[in-house]
């Protein structure tokens, strides 16, 4: 059976995974600053260092000698909530976060590379305040997903190349609600606090192929991801005759996918100073069509079966972001970056919630490679994010006829800023 009362309140993942990082949806892409300082255009094609193994696991073919990599962006998000039907917060729900990133790739001949990567493919903390008037449809959100991903490059001939990477995959997160126990006979407001975790099994795959001397073409695929998060659901705070029943724990399980993705891109040696960027990346949103919880242990509600399943729609739709860029060899020691990406929102107003608010995007990236020596590189990258107008129109959730979860809409006027830093030091 499914009540629409309890529903928000157990999305566990997919409402909390994404925000405002530098890629849509659920997604982050914050694996690598030498790919953010062109907008991540010909991230499948172009093989600039070692965290080409999550970018195109065939590009470790491209690497002369063993390097390491470690590096970290930082994204600040800036949230204007207007219209809001119910007293809202300002807007700063989204705390300045790091998405930190580590690889280490060497030759073992001349056909053959191997890899290691750890990185973040999805991530947020999203923290509305206590009074945000659509705190009933979410509140606070942190979830985690990291990777560890051992990889092999092949080169097949003078020009083709081809990689693979099985990813193991962690998933964590906490998800807050409120619920309205005045409207039930109470005081004040129920708190739902969800907490899970899980761990699961995908890969990376990609070829790269030499066009002529001056053209290469990438083509990358990220596996979908399989997880059944456990976990636990506490109720806190309920009085009287309806939520006071409900304080306590409760096993909860969620199964959730992450959609698989599609990455392809050029690079073109123009000359010796510029190098260009082109890539497309489809995502396979659709999957997320619903979610459902399953708990144990609940009681009955008002002559109601015990609440043992859960589920609210998502109806996303498939998407594709594009990406143009460019690099120019000012000297020996120093490389320009810029790039330019159009990223569509996966969620359309019917169905967009407080807890993913995004719109279609536009980033803007400009970066700089600097080498003082042959071993070293440091990389840095800035990044400016604009979405479109995102509107959120969430209706109330009832009880038996009464309210006990308002209904909330509002515009989000988003835009974010990311700057990041990488090192690379060649063995």
């Amino acid at each position: 059976m499914k009540h629409t009362w309890f529903k928000t309140t157990l999305a566990l993942a997919i409402g909390a995974i994404s925000t405002h990082s530098l890629g849509n949806g659920i997604a982050i892409n914050e694996q690598s600053v030498s790919g953010m300082g062109t907008a991540f255009a010909g991230r499948a094609s172009s093989a600039q260092d070692a965290t080409t193994l999550f970018g195109n696991p065939a590009g470790l073919s491209k690497l002369k000698r063993a390097e390491a990599v470690g590096g970290l962006g930082v994204v600040k998000a800036n949230v204007d909530i207007d219209d809001a039907s119910a007293d809202s917060s300002e807007g700063d729900m989204v705390p300045t976060a790091g998405v930190p990133f580590a690889y280490y790739a060497s030759p073992l001949n001349d056909d053959w590379h191997y890899g290691i990567g750890l990185y973040v493919p999805f991530a947020l903390i999203s923290d509305y305040e206590k009074g945000f008037g659509g705190r009933y449809k979410g509140q606070y959100s942190k979830v985690e997903v990291v990777t560890l991903q051992p990889t092999l490059s092949y080169r097949i001939n003078e020009r083709v190349s081809v990689g693979f990477g099985p990813t193991f995959n962690k998933i964590k997160g906490k998800l807050v609600s409120k619920l309205n126990d005045g409207a039930v006979g109470g005081n004040g407001d129920t708190e739902i606090d969800i907490k899970g975790d899980d761990t699961a099994l995908g890969f990376n795959a990609g070829v790269l192929v030499d066009i002529t001397e001056q053209l290469a073409w990438g083509l990358t695929y990220h596996s979908k991801v399989d997880y059944t998060l456990e976990g636990r659901t506490r109720v806190t705070g309920g009085e009287g005759p309806v939520f006071g029943r409900f304080n306590g724990d409760y096993d909860a399980q969620l199964d959730f996918t992450t959609p698989e993705m599609l990455d392809s891109s050029l690079t073109y040696q123009l000359d010796e100073q510029w190098t260009l960027y082109g890539g497309a990346t489809w995502t396979r949103w659709s999957r997320l069509q619903a979610i459902t919880v399953h708990n144990q242990g609940t009681p009955s509600l008002l002559g109601m079966q015990p609440i043992g399943e859960v589920s609210e729609e998502m109806n996303w739709q498939d998407t594709w972001s594009y990406a143009i860029g460019a690099a120019y060899q000012l000297n020996p020691q120093w490389l320009l970056r810029t790039g330019f990406a159009l990223d569509a929102s996966p969620a359309a107003n019917d169905n967009r919630t407080v807890r993913i608010p995004v719109g279609n995007r536009k980033v803007f990236a400009v970066g700089a490679g600097w080498s003082p020596t042959a071993d070293m590189t440091l990389d840095l990258a800035y990044s400016y994010l604009h979405e479109s107008d995102a509107k959120v129109d969430q209706h109330a959730t009832k009880i038996a006829g009464v309210d006990v979860g308002p209904g909330y809409s509002a515009t989000y006027k988003n835009s974010a800023h990311g700057v990041g830093m990488q090192l690379t030091y060649r063995f």
